[in-house]
C-alpha cells in the first residue's frame, strides 16, 4: 500500500479557491474513482470533487467551512501498489453539468459514485472498460454507461483529448453503441435520462416503505452507504438525521437513493414514535408539555445573543453581486410598466394544461410569455443586443436564448433556454421545470447559465406586482412579471374585474430608447392577450 495526496484541483472556470463545504467521506472510507468526496463552493457553483483513485480515505487535511486555493492538498488516500506503479489516472474536471445526466423525473439529481460490485458487472449495464487510459469527466462516462458505448473508442475533441458528453453522444448516434440492455431501468425525464430503478425491481428487497413511500415503522434502515443530492444532505444535518438509516426503495445504479421527501417522511416518523412512547409510558401530559415548552421557548429567547451576526460573503453570493453591481453600474437602466389583460390565456392554459399533463408536462405562463417574448425581439433586435464599446457596435443577436431567473437559498440563478423560437410549448414547458427544480438544488451547471441574449424575472411568484429589475449584464433588457391576479380593469365606460399580469420592463437606455421599449412591451402585451397570435410568429 501507497499514500497519494490529492490537491484540490480546478473544479472549472478557473476559479483560484473554493469553500469546502462538506466532506462526503471519512477517514477510514473506501472509495472508487470518481466517487464525489467533497462538495465545494466556488464563485460559479456548488460542486463535487470526484476522487481520482480507488482507495481508503487516510486523512482529510482541511475542515469544513474552510477556504481552500486550488492546489492544496485536501485529502490522503491508502491505495495499493501495483507492481510499483500506483500513478493514478488524471484527475477528472467537475463541473456541476456533470450532475445533469442523473436528472430524474422529478427534477432532483444526483452523482452517483461507480457501482462497487465493479465495472464489468453485468448488472450495471456499462460496456467493458477500454484498456487504455481514457480522460473524462463522470458525466460523460456516466453517459457512456446508459448508452452502451465504450469510453475507450471515442474520439476526445476536449482539451488534451478529454472526452465530453457530446463526443459520446455523438459516438452513440454514429452506431459506437454497444446496445447492451442490460442494467437499470431508465427512467424517461424529457430529453435527459436517470438511472434509478426501484428495490424489488432487480430482486433486491425493498426497505420499510409501504406504498405511499412512507415508513411503516421508524427501524433505522442502518446501510453502509447512501447517496444523495447536497441539498438532500443539508435536510438531514439539518433534521438530525443520519442518512443511512433513512428507509428508501429507491436506487442508483446499485445504491440506495435517499431524497428530501424520504428524509422528512422519517424525521416525521420518528418524532411521531417518540412522542407516542412518551404518552405510553405516562411522562407527557399535554398541558404540561406545552407550558413547559412555553417556558423553554421564552427561556431560549431571553438567552439569544442581541450581537449581530457576520456572515461570510463569498462563493455564488459574492458573484451575484459583482455581477449585479457591474451591470448596474454600467448600464444606465430604464423601467417601462405596463399591464396586460389576460383573461384569454388564462383560459386557453387551462384548456391545455391538462392535457399536459396527459404527457407529464406541467404547463405554466412561462411558455407563452417566452413566444411572446421571442416574437417582440424578432421584431425589436435591439433589445436582443449586447454593446460592445471597446469595438464601438451593438451585436445584434440572431439566436433567441431567454435566461429564467430562479431563486435559490444563494441567491438568483439565471439557467439559460436555448434556441426558445425553435422549441414547442411543451418542450419549453419541460425545459424550464428542469432547469428551475435543478438550480435550486445548486445543481444547475455554469454551461447552462451562459449564452443568454433577454433574461426573464418572474417576481410575481412571491406575490409582487411591479419591479425594476436590474438587467442580466451584458444584455440590454430584462422583463420583470408580476403576479396574474384579479384587477379592476375600466373597459368602454364600465369597471370589471379581469386577470391582469403585470410587466416591468428594464432597458439599457444606452442601446434602446424609451419609445422602443413602449413599442416593445405593446407588441408583446398584444400577443399575451390574443394568444392565438402566436400561430402566427
Amino acid at each position: 500500500m501507497v499514500l497519494k495526496e490529492f490537491e484540490l484541483p480546478d473544479v472549472g472556470e478557473g476559479v483560484a479557491e473554493g469553500e469546502l463545504v462538506n466532506w462526503l467521506v471519512a477517514p477510514g472510507d473506501t472509495v472508487t474513482e470518481d466517487q464525489a468526496v467533497a462538495e465545494v463552493e466556488t464563485d460559479k457553483a456548488l460542486v463535487e470533487v470526484p476522487s481520482p483513485y480507488d482507495g481508503t480515505v487516510k486523512e482529510l487535511h482541511v475542515e469544513a467551512g474552510q477556504m481552500v486555493p486550488v492546489g492544496d492538498v485536501i485529502v490522503t488516500y491508502e491505495i495499493e501498489d501495483e507492481d510499483g506503479d500506483a500513478e493514478p489516472s488524471e484527475a477528472p474536471e467537475r463541473t456541476a453539468s456533470d450532475a445533469d445526466a442523473g436528472a430524474n423525473a422529478t427534477g432532483a439529481v444526483d452523482t452517483p459514485p461507480e457501482s462497487s460490485t465493479g465495472a464489468g458487472d453485468p448488472t450495471d449495464g456499462a460496456p467493458e472498460p477500454s484498456s487504455g487510459r481514457v480522460f473524462a469527466p463522470p458525466s460523460a462516462r456516466r453517459l457512456a454507461r446508459e448508452l452502451g458505448v465504450d469510453l475507450g473508442a471515442v474520439e476526445g475533441s476536449g482539451p488534451g483529448g478529454r472526452v465530453t458528453e457530446g463526443d459520446v453522444r455523438a459516438h452513440a448516434e454514429s452506431g459506437g453503441a454497444d446496445g447492451d440492455s442490460s442494467g437499470p431501468e431508465q427512467v424517461d425525464a424529457g430529453s435527459k435520462r436517470s438511472a434509478v430503478t426501484r428495490k424489488g425491481d432487480n430482486g433486491a428487497p425493498a426497505a420499510n416503505v409501504d406504498a405511499a413511500g412512507t415508513p411503516s415503522s421508524v427501524e433505522a434502515a442502518g446501510r453502509d452507504r447512501t447517496l444523495a443530492v447536497p441539498a438532500t444532505r443539508k435536510v438531514a444535518r439539518e433534521a438530525g438525521v443520519d442518512l443511512d438509516d433513512v428507509p428508501t426503495d429507491e436506487t442508483r445504479e446499485g445504491e440506495a437513493f435517499v431524497t428530501s421527501e424520504h428524509v422528512e417522511r422519517y424525521a416525521q416518523a420518528v418524532r411521531d414514535a417518540k412522542a407516542a412512547e412518551a404518552a405510553d409510558a405516562g411522562t407527557a401530559e399535554p398541558a404540561t408539555d406545552a407550558t413547559d415548552a412555553a417556558a423553554t421557548d421564552a427561556t431560549a429567547a431571553s438567552d439569544v445573543s442581541r450581537e449581530p451576526e457576520s456572515v461570510p460573503y463569498r462563493g455564488v453570493r459574492r458573484t451575484i453581486g459583482r455581477q449585479m453591481e457591474t451591470s448596474k453600474y454600467s448600464a444606465p437602466h430604464v423601467s417601462h410598466h405596463d399591464t396586460a389583460v389576460v383573461d384569454e390565456l388564462v383560459d386557453v392554459r387551462a384548456d391545455l394544461k391538462e392535457r399536459a399533463a396527459e404527457r407529464d408536462v406541467k404547463l405554466t405562463y412561462m411558455p407563452f410569455v417566452m413566444k411572446a417574448l421571442v416574437a417582440g425581439l424578432k421584431e425589436f433586435p435591439y433589445l436582443n443586443s449586447e454593446l460592445r464599446e471597446d469595438d464601438e457596435e451593438i451585436l445584434l443577436r440572431k439566436e433567441y436564448n431567454l435566461g429564467i431567473a430562479v431563486a435559490t437559498d444563494a441567491g438568483l440563478m439565471v439557467p439559460v433556454v436555448d434556441d426558445v423560437d425553435e422549441k414547442s410549448m411543451l418542450d419549453l414547458a419541460g425545459e424550464v421545470n428542469d432547469l428551475a427544480a435543478r438550480a435550486r438544488e445548486r445543481e444547475v451547471s455554469p454551461e447552462e447559465m451562459r449564452g443568454g441574449t433577454f433574461t426573464i424575472t418572474n417576481f410575481g411568484a412571491v406575490g409582487g406586482e411591479y419591479a425594476t429589475p436590474i438587467i442580466n449584464y451584458p444584455e440590454t433588457a430584462i422583463m420583470g412579471l408580476g403576479a396574474i391576479e384579479d384587477r379592476p380593469v375600466a373597459e368602454d365606460g364600465a369597471v370589471r374585474a379581469a386577470k391582469t399580469l403585470p410587466l416591468s420592463l428594464s432597458i439599457d437606455h444606452r442601446v434602446i430608447d424609451g419609445a422602443e421599449a413602449g413599442r416593445f412591451t405593446n407588441f408583446v402585451i398584444e400577443r399575451l392577450e390574443n394568444p392565438s397570435l402566436l400561430l402566427l410568429d
